[in-house]
């Protein structure tokens, strides 16, 4: 049997992704029953207990395959990024529509209805994607409406598919932003999870992990002598980490130093960072 990433393929020694069969040994295969993430961030563990380790989270709107659903927990693989893990079930929902927006500010609220001195009825990340069944004006304020009657600031949605220029500047947007391990939305977020969502934002979707990435984004990169090769947008890697470069000198990564999506000189970062894990261990340019 070929090795498979449990991280990117659904297989455990009793019970497997009938799309695996062939290639992994388990017990049982069972094809993946379609469904939605209906919370804001859904915490994806590696294991069915709300004190397993979060690998990454879900956001509103994202569809996922179901493996296995019992005692609260299920067993799932999300459609975009293929990342698997167990969710807690309440946070799923049914794909009753077809998503048309997605959230482009890095926060914005739900309202229950299209007025905003309401008591909010939820909040989504950038990222989140919705269905706009509607649209009202209150007082001067545009809002989309969606089938749950709630309303968001239709200026916070854009249509799907409408990418972003520049993936680095939706990365700067989240400057200040708190880090969270395992983090991917606009309420705390992790190095390659800012990779991710910035990516996703200018239309490209790419694996969640700093490993994966490492391997899979773009082309590597000699950065030359003094590192005088790199230009805004190029990734940087250190080993379980990465950082995006804003101009051939200064880099913003989300980062255990700061606690923050922030700024840092590249040569600043890579001389505090080789004291604990090393120098960088390559370069991409996407």
């Amino acid at each position: 049997m070929t090795a498979r990433d449990a991280r990117l393929h659904a297989f455990r020694s009793d019970l497997a992704d009938a799309r695996l069969k062939g290639e992994v040994t388990a017990d049982r295969f069972v094809a993946g029953r379609p469904a939605r993430i209906a919370a804001s961030v859904a915490d994806l563990r590696k294991g069915p207990r709300p004190d397993a380790g979060i690998n990454t989270q879900f956001l509103f709107g994202d569809d996922v395959l179901v493996f296995e659903q019992t005692e609260g927990w299920a067993w799932v693989q999300g459609e975009r990024d293929g990342y698997v893990g167990y969710v807690a079930d309440a946070m799923l929902g049914r794909r009753d529509h077809a998503s048309t927006h997605i959230v482009s500010v890095p926060r914005t609220f739900l309202y229950p209805g299209p007025d905003l001195r309401f008591p909010i009825a939820g909040q989504l990340s950038m990222g989140s994607t919705v269905t706009v069944t509607g649209a009202a004006e209150t007082r001067g304020t545009h809002y989309a409406l969606l089938p749950s009657g709630d309303a968001v600031i239709a200026g916070h949605l854009q249509p799907i598919g409408e990418g972003a220029g520049d993936y680095v500047s939706v990365a700067e947007m989240f400057l200040g932003t708190p880090y969270l391990w395992g983090g991917v939305s606009g309420f705390g977020i992790d190095c390659s999870g800012l990779v991710q969502l910035a990516m996703r934002m200018a239309g490209r979707d790419v694996l969640r992990d700093s490993d994966m990435q490492a391997v899979s984004i773009g082309e590597p990169l000699e950065p030359g002598p003094d590192f005088s090769g790199l230009r805004r947008g190029d990734l940087v890697f250190w080993k379980g980490h990465v950082a995006i470069m804003t101009d051939a000198e200064t880099m913003i990564h989300a980062n255990g130093h700061t606690m923050l999506v922030s700024r840092e000189g590249l040569k600043e970062a890579i001389a505090r960072i080789g004291y604990l894990y090393g120098g960088p261990t390559g370069f991409r340019r996407p």
